[in-house]
């Protein structure tokens, strides 16, 4: 039988989607947030989970996706890791989380809103002796709740948590929104060692990651609104801080932001969300409340500095 042109390009379209990875990583699901943890040989990435019925509602989230990678080209999906109603004394919005690592155990510390007893997001963490969970909550309580925090009016000002643990072996957690924070934490990662302190950036607004490469410490976050991807560079966990600009633009169709970087097997990867899926089988678009996981590859300059992220469509290959 003779093949005819549009088979022919169909063809050609799945054989070209089973060779390389695409941005977004994900369209049968909407993720966002992402955090991403090299474990030995594999990278886990850790995402909130857009379940908004369109884009004119708000974020509707109740749960944190775990997928799995050994080439960052193909991804394993395991599904729902944690609830936020897992957490006793929190209701049922799950934002952003970060996972670490100590001492075989894995941490994954989440954005929730906590109870009448508590107005206000809070900071929760829970613990697992596998990076697939299954995960309980650590200490019953909130790590940080929003009374514990003065610098703004509003009660989300406590979110994003990216945790980092130096050279030697002190942990701090980041986090913040319109003012940047940090703490350290005690050496069992459920307890704060000390007071929490501000971190001075320029037009911070949130999304805190910090990492390390050489003696360079970089501290990157969404800026302005919109959001970009901004970073600042040290030579000190606790600063000053020297800002060095845009990391990445505006993600498409998206008007918040979140980066993950991480370096594997020697490559650096920048991992953001945008709101890139396109309408399919009468279902509406990704966008501002339905976004999608994305990643692309991260470059240093021989000074240290990171050079401009270029968001493709291709993604790795």
């Amino acid at each position: 039988m003779r093949k005819t042109l549009p088979f022919l390009i169909a063809s050609a379209l799945l054989a070209s989607s089973a060779a390389y990875a695409k941005n977004p990583l994900f369209e049968d699901v909407f993720t966002a947030d992402p955090a991403a943890m090299v474990d030995g040989d594999t990278v886990y990435l850790y995402t909130g989970h857009d379940e908004a019925p369109n884009n004119n509602v708000f974020f509707e989230m109740h749960d944190w996706l775990a997928f799995s990678t050994k080439d960052m080209k193909t991804w394993t999906k395991h599904g729902p890791i944690l609830k936020a109603i897992d957490f006793k004394w929190a209701t049922g919005q799950a934002w952003a989380a970060h996972m670490i690592k100590r001492n075989d155990k894995y941490y994954f510390f989440v954005t929730v809103r906590h109870d009448d007893t508590h107005p206000g997001f809070a900071i929760g963490v829970a613990v697992a002796d596998s990076p697939l969970g299954p995960f309980k909550d650590a200490i019953g309580h909130a790590l940080v709740t929003d009374d514990m925090t003065k610098q703004t009016p509003n009660d989300w000002d406590d979110i994003d948590p990216a945790v980092f643990i130096d050279d030697d072996g002190q942990a701090y957690m980041f986090f913040g929104n319109l003012v940047a924070k940090y703490v350290k934490l005690k050496e069992n990662m459920i307890e704060l060692d000390g007071d929490i302190k501000v971190v001075d950036l320029p037009n911070y607004t949130e999304a805190s990651w910090v990492h390390k490469k050489g003696d360079n410490y970089y501290y990157s976050y969404a800026c302005e609104f919109p959001e970009k991807i901004c970073y600042a560079m040290s030579k000190n966990i606790n600063g000053p801080w020297e800002y060095k600009g845009i990391l990445n633009e505006i993600a498409g169709n998206s008007e918040t932001n979140h980066q993950s970087i991480i370096d594997f097997k020697g490559q650096g990867y920048f991992i953001y969300h945008t709101g890139a899926v396109p309408p399919r089988d009468g279902q509406e678009s990704g966008g501002r409340f339905r976004r999608s996981v994305a990643v692309d590859k991260l470059h240093y300059n021989e000074d240290g500095t990171i050079k401009r992220i270029i968001m493709t469509t291709e993604g790795i290959q």
